[in-house]
């Protein structure tokens, strides 16, 4: 039984597809099922069902699966382990969306600045899909929003960041001094899909002025939202992050009167897994690079 064959087994079982793990894997098809079939020999039974339209686990599959992961996670630990001089190395570092593409650039900077020779490995998907590879230690590092539904994770307050209200530049709230919840609680919203954190945060502020924004239209981009705003086709809130970097004179942001929408940014990490010291040292640039842009948060 080899660790390869064991890293094949668990992804064809994942993806319950030969040919979509034979992709991801770099093998081909055929390839991929010789290394199965291997390991099928070697144990004396069969360890996935292979169904007409999917691959499922056998009985026998189920306990491999359980401690494939765990005899991986040991091997990749103990490599992690004794190869860790602190300056070499590689860290596969995650982001949601609507953090990534503002947040992620002036960190890397400043992290390679002191760490020239690692290599740093990003990653952008939803919080689930990225709590679900922290804990199977794919990935080492995540920087996500509150609240964090996962037990197990080391969970690090980075900052609260203001969600500001964005505007048509010709919109009749825009020339207002002093925007109420209630002046926009009519208002038609442009907001990201169900599965992002964000659009979950300015709901629930929403709901917590007792209105539910109407939603007209659904996007998967920060910039998307921004340009359908420009465009007249309703309103939304973003991070002040993003505003940050948006200089567009069609639109306007306005700070909400009043106790303001937030989110909370934090650090998450598996402590069950090993934490090399390019970890440590990434984990303690981003504290430090949070409170170089957020002093108070």
């Amino acid at each position: 039984m080899e660790i390869d064959q064991l890293r094949h087994f668990l992804k064809v079982a994942e993806m319950a597809n030969f040919t979509k793990a034979a992709q991801v894997v770099g093998l081909s098809q055929p390839a991929l099922s010789r290394s199965i079939a291997r390991l099928e020999e070697e144990l004396g039974q069969p360890i996935l069902d292979r169904q007409t339209r999917q691959v499922v686990l056998t009985e026998a599959g189920e306990l491999l699966a359980e401690r494939a992961k765990q005899i991986i996670a040991l091997a990749d630990d103990t490599r992690a382990q004794i190869t860790d001089d602190g300056q070499t190395g590689r860290i596969r570092l995650a982001s949601i969306p609507t953090i990534a593409p503002y947040f992620l650039p002036g960190l890397l900077r400043e992290f390679s600045n002191a760490h020239s020779k690692a290599t740093v490995l990003v990653r952008e998907d939803t919080t689930a899909n990225l709590l679900h590879m922290l804990a199977e230690g794919e990935i080492d590092i995540a920087i996500l929003a509150r609240p964090i539904d996962m037990k197990y994770l080391q969970v690090t307050d980075l900052f609260e960041e203001e969600l500001l209200l964005v505007l048509p530049a010709g919109h009749s709230l825009a020339q207002k001094k002093t925007v109420r919840v209630e002046d926009i609680d009519k208002e038609p919203f442009v907001l990201l899909g169900e599965a992002h954190c964000l659009t979950d945060n300015i709901v629930s502020f929403c709901r917590q002025k007792s209105f539910f924004p109407v939603t007209i239209e659904r996007t998967s981009q920060i910039v998307t939202i921004q340009e359908l705003v420009a465009l007249g086709h309703g309103i939304s809130m973003v991070p002040a992050m993003a505003r940050a970097l948006d200089n567009c004179p069609r639109r306007i942001y306005k700070s909400l009167a009043g106790p303001k929408p937030t989110r909370k940014i934090v650090v998450v990490t598996n402590p069950y897994r090993f934490q090399s010291k390019l970890n440590q040292a990434l984990c303690k640039t981003l504290l430090a690079h949070s409170c170089t842009l957020h002093p108070a948060g």
